[in-house]
């Protein structure tokens, strides 16, 4: 039997998306994503925040791109995926992101409407880049 990756995150955009495209116009779409909990410590609330690395591909990153927008509060869900790449100086590091594979905006409807009309009056329009892929990690 295999085992099961699946990540369920309720939590609001940190940014709104980056949508780039790709070798062969492939669309890929990020944003961090803060989840937050709270607890009492001492008879003090804490709220710990938590940042996650959102990865969407194709269809679903032209919607996100379309749709979310920073603070708006979305239910993801996806899989976990960690990749590896070299920095500047030749180190070798590591990245862990959500690789979602569906998403639901969530709140009151006009908020979204409202932010996402204002939203695409600030965006500066997605650009092209053609940047070296390793094929092996893309997701698909």
């Amino acid at each position: 039997m295999s085992g099961i990756n699946k990540v369920i995150l309720v939590g609001h955009l940190g940014k709104n998306p980056e949508l780039r495209y790709l070798e062969g116009n492939i669309c890929v779409a990020s944003f961090p994503l803060a989840t937050s909990e709270s607890y009492n410590k001492e008879g003090k609330r804490v709220e710990q925040t938590e940042w996650h690395n959102i990865v969407m591909w194709r269809n679903l990153a032209e919607t996100a791109a379309k749709h979310l927008v920073k603070g708006k509060l979305v239910y993801i869900e996806g899989k976990l995926r960690t990749r590896s790449y070299e920095d500047k100086e030749g180190h070798k590091k590591y990245a862990t992101e959500v690789v979602a594979e569906n998403f639901t905006m969530l709140g009151r409807r006009n908020d979204f409407e409202e932010n996402t009309a204002q939203a695409f009056e600030k965006k500066e329009p997605a650009t092209k880049i053609s940047p070296i892929v390793d094929k092996d990690n893309l997701a698909f």
